[in-house]
């Protein structure tokens, strides 16, 4: 098995590390870059060809020629550096391959370049408090009047709702259609009367999802996304977009290695937690489902490169319940590990091993990543919808009787 990626290759993955190394403010370790850094770098990236590779330059993006390994390469040192492939959030990530796959040509206009500069920010209205996992039976609805939509109901687990600018979403348009027929793919502008946001405090004490309530709230006609009663087809766009970014497994590769160096700091018994057997056997289980998905991870990538990839998409389709699954048993064995150490539960803030504890490289530190981890698995499809999707789309299995009327 030849995992390299080839001369070419690695020549790119030394430019791509010198890249950073000389322009990333934060790569010595120093303190985090202001906006007009972090800007100045995303700038300097677009030009060289690293950042927004797929999207077309009139819009803001680099417009690279598709190579999986180039991509695959950017995404890693990006990440090991701390670096931000471009702007985070659902707008980027999720929407703007949306619209290019779907909207208008004034939409892509409008709304590309200034979502993937920072200037406009969204959120996802999705799920409502009768629609999670069947997202059909939403009833949120949009109505027309004369050249807008006048929009009325009820959305909830909107992630940043309260910092967004604008919403892209699902509303009913055609309630006398069958379910699926009777949607459509909305953007609408959250800064307006009719629009209320209310937060919800999560077990984490954090407040990122809320409740949005719309009360003939407005936005023009022609902020429909594809044609009008066609959301569901578009929206499934959107969260294959969702999934893969929440299903990314260079988290669980970085995680579990913070997981090993937490078990060296940690006490157990007077110890190291690394010295334990029963600390050591959790480790090595662990890294047997870790390095499971690093290799499938390899194939996957080797199949796109060589245009084999299977029509099926079992594997892509298995990459965020795998992901976010495994996310949790590892934060789980990290909030032990501190639940097992007094002075790591409790921590000194001006102790090393302390930082140990809140470090995990992700906000919060591991118990917080750990009481968040069950809600991310449930974004983008709960566990049991993933299975359905895998088992119906990926092995042909029977559809459930769910789908009976």
């Amino acid at each position: 098995m030849d995992l390299s990626f080839g001369p070419e290759h690695e020549r790119f993955r030394e430019e791509v590390r010198e890249f950073l190394a000389e322009h990333w403010p934060a790569g010595d370790g120093g303190p985090p870059p202001g906006a007009g850094q972090e800007a100045s770098f995303r700038a300097l990236a677009i030009e060289r060809g690293y950042v927004y590779r797929r999207i077309p330059r009139r819009y803001g993006g680099s417009e690279q020629p598709a190579d999986p390994l180039r991509e695959d390469i950017l995404r890693r040192e990006f990440f090991a550096a701390g670096a931000p492939l471009g702007i985070p959030g659902v707008g980027p990530a999720m929407l703007v391959p949306t619209l290019l796959e779907h909207g208008s040509e004034e939409q892509r206009e409008e709304f590309v370049a200034p979502t993937l500069r920072g200037e406009i920010r969204w959120c996802q209205g999705y799920s409502e408090p009768g629609s999670g996992s069947d997202l059909a039976s939403l009833q949120t609805r949009a109505e027309p009047d004369g050249d807008e939509w006048v929009v009325n109901g009820h959305k909830i687990w909107t992630s940043s709702a309260h910092l967004a600018d604008w919403m892209f979403g699902l509303f009913r348009t055609e309630p006398g259609e069958p379910r699926h027929a009777g949607i459509s793919y909305l953007l609408l502008p959250m800064r307006q009367p009719g629009v209320e946001v209310r937060p919800l405090r999560q077990m984490t004490g954090t407040a990122e999802f809320n409740e949005v309530f719309f009360d003939d709230a407005r936005t023009p006609l022609r902020n429909i996304v594809g044609r009008r009663g066609q959301g569901w087809k578009v929206s499934r766009t959107t969260l294959v977009h969702e999934r893969n970014m929440i299903g990314d497994p260079a988290r669980v590769q970085n995680l579990f290695s913070d997981l090993v160096e937490l078990a060296r700091g940690a006490r157990l018994g007077g110890r190291p937690a690394l010295e334990d057997g029963g600390v050591r056997r959790r480790l090595v289980e662990l890294e047997g489902y870790v390095r499971a998905q690093q290799y499938s991870g390899y194939r996957q990538l080797s199949a796109t490169a060589h245009g084999r990839e299977d029509r099926t998409r079992l594997p892509t389709l298995m990459n965020k319940l795998y992901t976010t699954e495994l996310v949790k048993r590892l934060l789980e064995f990290g909030y032990d590990l501190i639940d097992s150490d007094e002075s790591l539960a409790a921590p000194d803030e001006n102790d090393a091993r302390a930082r140990l504890a809140r470090s995990a490289n992700y906000p919060g530190g591991w118990t917080t990543q750990y009481l968040y981890a069950h809600g991310a698995s449930i974004a983008g499809g709960s566990p049991n919808i993933q299975r359905n999707i895998i088992g119906e789309r990926g092995l042909g299995l029977p559809r459930d009787l769910r789908q009976t009327p």
